[in-house]
């Protein structure tokens, strides 16, 4: 019998390609629990038409699901983690995967009481067919030994669409702990690191004073044995892009640079995933839509044989341990 999963909240739209993609990879999903009727639902049964809603979390917990798929409210998914888990699945979280130092303890634990998986999709990686290429160009050593990232991840604020959550900090955790976790996966990744320092954080409310929870904008800087890292976040996408942001990565190596332009070319070629590639032999731009996304069928191959190809464990750990601690020296 193949892999099934589970989707435990649907407050955020992730859960749309977290479901879709472990489809393509061959894992059936069994069904869907979340919270009331959050702005997503409508969208997620569209998408799954035949998916059937179960009555309480109890029961979706006891549905014999190999994987829970969790996208509910930040604050709310390390409790359903942990649940999940002691249930006997493994876990994989939307982006952030946990709000606070604490909850990132109890995942830990649990995680080593059960044996578990707990895997959080950094989308802004996992998702983006660009990530892959270039992971497979530094891989090959075409820009040398990453020294220093660039992680831009501006987003638009659709305030109309937002839930009240959306607006309480202790529900989406700071800037840093949500859209950030994206960039500190990103620099760890690249330049080969195992953990890293936060030597600068801070976050701002630039352009929302009707909201005073709301952090608009947030930076980083990192540094390991590897290298640096400068990370910024905000909310301030302009009307006029055709996207919810221009997010870009830039590498820079000691015998070239990437540039990842993931989502749109402004004034360039249309279309999503350009990878500019400049070293000592080449000088072009690249379409990468076609280089995959293998992050979801590597997690199921790690489900049946217990094995890290998706992403190690301590990676995971320590992504959520930098966002938090970033955010709360940005908090102080």
């Amino acid at each position: 019998m193949g892999l099934t999963c589970v989707a435990l909240g649907l407050d955020h739209r992730h859960i749309y390609g977290m479901t879709e993609n472990m489809a393509k990879a061959g894992v059936k999903c069994l069904g869907y629990w979340t919270e009331g009727d959050p702005e997503t639902l409508p969208g997620f049964r569209k998408r799954f038409p035949h998916l059937p809603r179960f009555d309480s979390l109890h029961a979706a917990l006891d549905c014999g699901a190999d994987l829970a798929l969790i996208s509910a409210i930040p604050s709310d998914r390390a409790h359903l983690t942990i649940k999940a888990m002691q249930q006997g699945m493994d876990v994989m979280s939307d982006k952030p995967g946990c709000t606070t130092l604490a909850q990132l303890e109890q995942i830990k634990a649990c995680v080593a009481q059960t044996g578990r998986i707990w895997s959080v999709n950094f989308s802004e990686r996992f998702e983006t067919p660009a990530s892959t290429l270039a992971s497979q160009l530094v891989a090959e050593g075409a820009i040398g030994q990453v020294v220093q990232t660039v992680g831009l991840g501006p987003h638009r604020l659709n305030r109309a669409t937002r839930p009240d959550w959306f607006f309480r900090k202790a529900c989406f955790g700071g800037i840093l702990t949500d859209i950030a976790s994206h960039q500190i996966d990103q620099f760890l990744h690249y330049t080969g690191s195992v953990t890293a320092e936060v030597s600068h954080a801070f976050t701002a409310n630039y352009g929302n004073p009707g909201d005073p929870e709301l952090q608009d904008f947030g930076e980083i800087n990192l540094r390991s044995d590897r290298g640096t890292g400068y990370i910024r976040v905000d909310w301030f996408t302009p009307d006029a892009l055709p996207n919810w942001g221009d997010g870009r990565l830039t590498l820079l190596g000691t015998q070239g640079y990437i540039e990842l332009r993931k989502y749109v070319d402004v004034g360039g070629q249309k279309g999503t995933d350009h990878v500019i590639l400049v070293n000592g032999d080449r000088c072009e731009k690249i379409d990468a839509s076609a280089a995959g996304l293998p992050y979801f069928a590597r997690l199921a191959h790690d489900i049946v044989h217990r094995s890290e190809t998706a992403m190690r464990q301590a990676h995971c750990f320590t992504v959520m341990e930098l966002a938090l601690r970033a955010q709360q020296m940005a908090d102080e």
